[in-house]
């Protein structure tokens, strides 16, 4: 599971990242200022960080440059209220790999992240128990077996994958799987998890998704 550091100081924002970066199979680190980001990455490098230029201790391009002169080469994308074409050239000149202004979609965010994941040799496949899920093919596997998930399937399981034992509950599971706005009845949920839980017997693999009675559902 990649490990993506968020280095941005605004609490609202920092928390929306974290859940939606989570809810899409990544393990998110977040931190507030420049000065933990160059502790944290310096001692253990994360696979790649998302960078607030404005942070209240430096600015997020000097503290990637001093990132670079410490030798780490994680993928960096900075996120910025700044438009203007200087203000995106300092930002690759001082190391940056791409460049997001703000407002701007998650969607995007997480599309963007995976392209510099993938550009760097990063796995971004998600594994437990021996179960492999794969979102470049939509596939989990275990051994030598593999099964084929539907886009809604895949996001289902990638949630349950990325908190093992964990309960997850519904709604949480229903922002992940389906558009904003979209209405999700409770036995539509009911019915993908059965889809899931027919495939996964289908490997030879000891995770389960098991149903916790008030709350949502687990993957164990």
């Amino acid at each position: 599971m990649p490990r993506i550091m968020i280095v941005e100081d605004d609490p609202e924002l920092q928390m929306l990242l974290e859940r939606a970066l989570a809810e899409e199979g990544f393990m998110p680190e977040p931190v507030s200022t420049a000065t933990q980001m160059l502790e944290r990455a310096t001692a253990d490098v994360p696979d790649a960080l998302i960078v607030d230029i404005g942070l209240p201790d430096a600015d997020g391009r000097d503290a990637c440059q001093a990132l670079r002169a410490r030798g780490n080469n994680a993928p960096v994308l900075f996120l910025t209220a700044r438009d203007a074409l200087p203000d995106r050239l300092s930002g690759f000149a001082a190391g940056g790999d791409d460049y997001l202004t703000k407002p701007f979609s998650l969607d995007e965010l997480v599309a963007r992240l995976r392209v510099q994941l993938r550009r760097a040799g990063v796995d971004s496949i998600t594994r437990i128990d021996g179960l492999t899920i794969d979102p470049a093919t939509y596939t989990a596997a275990c051994g030598d077996a593999s099964v084929r998930l539907t886009p809604t399937e895949f996001r289902l399981l990638a949630l349950l994958a990325s908190h093992p034992g964990e309960a997850i509950r519904r709604r949480e599971l229903v922002r992940a799987a389906w558009p904003a706005g979209a209405i999700v009845h409770a036995n539509t949920l009911d019915a993908y998890v059965a889809r899931i839980r027919r495939k996964l017997r289908l490997l030879p693999t000891l995770a389960r998704v098991t149903t916790i009675h008030g709350v949502g559902y687990s993957l164990r």
